[in-house]
This record gives structure tokens, C-alpha cells and sequence, in this order.
């Protein structure tokens, strides 16, 4: 299952656009911020869709009964890009579990690159909720791998996968090895290049979010 949540105009595409803009990018806490925001009203989307039950709360005047979450979620991300959207999710499920994985892209003077996944910590897995976060969903490959080392550690039960914008191409990898998975994205592009960049995307996310990189 996909959600565009640009499908229809809301605050998210407003986010999106600024996202994209080359201007607006020069601000980076600007930048992360929108990557939070995406993730907030995600994270609360998912919420709608999760199990609640009934619990007696004692107020000054007397009792009351609301619905909570029965569970609390695991929040994972993909180092170092994700941690803006992680930090979204974070500040609604904030009592959450968290997993972190450093999955990257590891070039070659050719030009190609394989998927490198050097850390992994997180929770315990068996039967629960997990909501990973990575803001470019581009070819999928290091979602896939990193989902997979997840699985790993425990049955899940329900996957969410979070981010700002994903390529069509990325979409089918991810639903092919997890048919399960339910995707969230703000946006949708078409256009995936032989090196593996969404156009017309916004550019490298964890450069823009946290500064630029070097790589031996």
C-alpha cells in the first residue's frame, strides 16, 4: 500500500516545495525542520490506523476514560539522513522504542555503488510495530537490506515505511521483497538516473540536512 500525501494539496506539499527549492535550501534548519514536519503529521496518520484500547484517567474534578495506544511503536532510521525524519516521528510517538542502522551507499571509481551496513542497534522486534524513516526512497536497495538485517531480530508485524519523497521504481523494489509494508511518502517522481538519483528530487537530503560529506 502507497500514501501520497501530495496527492492532494495540504500543508505537506507546501513542506515539499520548499523541500525542492534551491533557495530555500541554503537554510538548513529550515530544511530539517520541513523533514520533521513531513514526519509529524505522518507519524500521525499512522496513529489513526493503530490499536487503541480504554484506560481510566483520575482528573482534578474526577475520572475519565480515553483511548491510548495499546502498543508503542519501534521507530527506526537510516544514518544520517533519516535522523531529522526519525526526530519528527520521535515528537509524537515519544514513547517509542528506537533502532538505528547505518546503511549507505558505497561508490566505486566506476560509478557504482552496493549497499554498505556497518551498525545496527535496536529492541526487541517479535510481533511488534515497526515505522522506519529514510527521506529518499530512491532505488530501495538500502531499505530492503536494511528491513531485511530488522527482520532478523524478530518477527515484525506491521511495517511502515516514512519518507519526503520516493521514486515510483523505489516503490515497486520495496513492494516486491515486502509486499506487507504500507509506504507514507510526501511525494511521488517518476524519474530514477543510472546512478540511482530521484529527478527531479531535491538533491542529496543528508548533505543539505547536516552539510557535506567525504567518502574514502
Amino acid at each position: 500500500m502507497v500514501n501520497n500525501l501530495s496527492a492532494r494539496h495540504s500543508l505537506i506539499s507546501n513542506w515539499v516545495s520548499e523541500l525542492r527549492d534551491v533557495e530555500v535550501q541554503q537554510d538548513r534548519m529550515r530544511f530539517r525542520r520541513n523533514l520533521e514536519r513531513i514526519a509529524e503529521v505522518i507519524g500521525y496518520e499512522i496513529s489513526k490506523h493503530m490499536e487503541s484500547e480504554e484506560k481510566e484517567i483520575t482528573t482534578p474534578m474526577g475520572t475519565a476514560t480515553c483511548k491510548v495506544l495499546k502498543h508503542q511503536p519501534v521507530l527506526a532510521t537510516i544514518l544520517r539522513a533519516g535522523l531529522a525524519m526519525h526526530n519528527g516521528l520521535l515528537s509524537y510517538f515519544d514513547r517509542a522504542d528506537n533502532a538505528f542502522l547505518s546503511a549507505y551507499r558505497k561508490h566505486h571509481p566506476d560509478g557504482s555503488f552496493e549497499i554498505s551496513l556497518e551498525y545496527m542497534s535496536c529492541p526487541e522486534l517479535e510481533d511488534r510495530i515497526v515505522i522506519i524513516s529514510d527521506p529518499m526512497l530512491a532505488t530501495g536497495s538500502s531499505l530492503v537490506k536494511s528491513i531485511q538485517f530488522l527482520k532478523e531480530e524478530g518477527n515484525i508485524k506491521e511495517l511502515h515505511i516514512v519518507c519526503a519523497i520516493a521514486c515510483s521504481v523505489g516503490i515497486e523494489y520495496v513492494l516486491r521483497a515486502e509486499p506487507k509494508a504500507i509506504i507514507w511518502c510526501g511525494d511521488i517522481d517518476e524519474e530514477l538516473t543510472a546512478k540511482g538519483y530521484i529527478v527531479p528530487g531535491l538533491g542529496d537530503a543528508g548533505d543539505l540536512a547536516y552539510g557535506n560529506k567525504t567518502q574514502n
